[in-house]
């Protein structure tokens, strides 16, 4: 059976209400279509998705700003066919009907999101590979052990602003904050970071009044960080886009720097408060089974299938007339990537309860030849900007009933307002040393996990079935494989378990794991440890 739209550019239809009028509040719009926008799809994304899919199934017809109409992929299996086939689907909006009969105009509220510009993810084949292999030879070149320094550095600066208080809202000035001082940094610009930067970043996305001219902002700081990178070449990700052997043109650099910062800031913002949030009030974060232990990694994880930082992305269309999910899709209509419905299809997710521990099925970063190639950079962030963050204030506690927290969404996100927290007040720590490697030992719980050593060939940092991890990433074990300090994060409950290999002593089988460090071979053995260990902190 198919269900084309009862409501299409141009068609006979009912009064419809100026922009202006309370009805578009409502959740539903011309042809009886559920609305991708306003109140009911930010307050309840996931009950929008399920009523969707009870009405429509795997794909739904749903309508976007200004009542354009645009078709919800909420599949996980129709995802990946739509993403991974772009003969049938493609990433040029130019070939939007909308477009090209007048509907959308160029000041429509999602224009930053689906305006045409010369970016590989607009672009199909030939095109693609070029400007992608330039992205991703680019990331390549990256020095992740560079920017973990980074994290760690900025991390511990964050915190020191406010690690006085006592108090701290997590989201403005720590999720926010963090990854857009690290991407400002690996991009080569530093210089540009403040907070209009950040609020532009996040404003763009939105579907604002402003939002046109935020973008506007942040293109003029990409494009004077590429005239300066022609001019001044250095050892930055600007450089090396200036100069890869794809031979971009100024304003292909400047558009692929845009979508980078943008992208992977926001992302990565979403991702770090989502994660928190998770910490402070989910019990399988907090460790409340019995024995039950997570590292930050696997809480990232679990957050990528549960919240993922992207719930949609805008968009495909179609190349010509086919059929998706059993609804006939007419050549030029529009489609929406259903991250966040997909990742919650009964098909492969029965059980929302189930932790998902070592799959990584999820479609948090789409999928196909357009999936984000940055997202283990991302992860990286998260991974190190959380544990940084807990080290420092492992007594974190949610200021609030969990009932308190709100959200605002958009068609591609939806975005934590506040987290705000509580923690015994410290002094501010030097964030060009390692932060203290001891931790206050606040009041036990009947809740925290038992700090354990395990004896496992694993590499350090790395969950059975999962990809190795570099020893150096300082995700898990704080202080990298022989060290053997384990650590639990007091309140978090989320464990960070270190892996000891044995080759140089090891844990005899009755003493006791917590805080020890395997035998070394001679009496200088400890300090040179402590030297090795301050060393690859700092990142020198």
């Amino acid at each position: 059976m198919t269900t084309p739209f009862h409501y299409e550019p141009g068609a006979a239809q009912g009064p419809v209400p100026p922009p202006e009028c309370p009805a578009h509040g409502l959740g539903t719009g011309p042809g009886g279509l559920r609305r991708f926008y306003g109140p009911e799809a930010e307050r309840d994304p996931h009950g929008l998705y399920d009523k969707l899919r009870a009405e429509h199934g795997s794909v739904a017809p749903v309508l976007l700003h200004g009542d354009v109409p645009a078709w919800l992929v909420l599949g996980h299996s129709e995802n990946l066919h739509m993403t991974r086939t772009p003969s049938q689907f493609s990433r040029d909006s130019r070939r939007w009907r909308a477009l090209q009969d007048g509907t959308v105009a160029p000041d429509h509220p999602l224009a930053p999101i689906f305006t045409w510009q010369p970016v590989c993810v607009f672009a199909d084949g030939a095109t693609h590979e070029r400007q992608r292999g330039a992205v991703t030879d680019s990331i390549g070149r990256i020095d992740t052990r560079g920017v973990r320094r980074h994290v760690n550095r900025y991390s511990n600066r964050l915190v020191n602003d406010f690690c006085q208080e006592g108090r701290v809202d997590l989201v403005s000035q720590f999720a926010e904050r963090l990854p857009m001082m690290v991407m400002c940094a690996i991009l080569g610009m530093p210089e540009e970071y403040n907070d209009r930067m950040v609020q532009a970043a996040r404003d763009m996305t939105r579907g604002t009044a402003t939002a046109i001219a935020s973008n506007a902002y942040v293109l003029e700081a990409l494009t004077r960080l590429v005239q300066r990178r022609r001019r001044e070449p250095a050892d930055d990700f600007a450089t090396w886009l200036v100069e890869h052997p794809a031979g971009m043109n100024d304003r292909e650099v400047s558009e692929h720097l845009r979508l980078i910062l943008i992208a992977s800031y926001e992302a990565t913002t979403n991702l770090i408060a989502n994660v928190l949030r998770m910490v402070l009030t989910d019990p399988r974060f907090r460790a409340r089974l019995s024995g039950g232990h997570m590292t930050v990694p696997e809480a990232v994880e679990q957050t990528l299938w549960d919240e993922p930082p992207f719930t949609a992305v805008f968009g495909r269309w179609a190349v010509g007339d086919t059929e998706l999910g059993g609804k006939h899709i007419r050549a030029g209509d529009a489609l929406i990537v259903g991250i966040a419905p997909a990742n919650t299809d009964p098909v492969v997710r029965p059980d929302l309860g189930a932790d998902m521990d070592g799959n990584r099925a999820h479609l948090a970063f789409s999928g196909g030849p357009h999936e984000c190639p940055g997202q283990d950079i991302g992860r990286a962030i998260a991974d190190v900007g959380v544990d940084a963050l807990l080290m420092r204030l492992p007594d974190l506690e949610l200021a609030v009933d969990e009932s308190e927290l709100s959200w605002i969404g958009n068609i591609m996100s939806r975005h934590l307002v506040q987290l705000p927290a509580d923690f015994a007040a410290r002094t501010p720590q030097d964030d060009k040393e390692p932060p203290s490697m001891g931790r206050p030992n606040p009041p036990r719980q009947d809740w925290e996990a038992q700090p354990t050593v395990r004896r496992t060939a694993t590499a350090p940092g790395r969950t059975p079935g999962a990809a190795p991890a570099p020893a150096s990433t300082g995700m898990t074990g704080g202080t990298g494989g022989a060290s053997g300090a384990s650590r639990a994060s007091g309140a978090s409950g989320v464990t960070s378990t270190a892996t000891v290999s044995g080759e140089s002593g090891g844990t005899s089988a009755g003493q006791s794991a917590a805080g020890r460090i395997p035998q070394q071979r001679g009496e200088a053995a400890p300090a040179r440890l402590w030297r090795a260990v301050s060393r690859w902190w700092s990142g020198d």
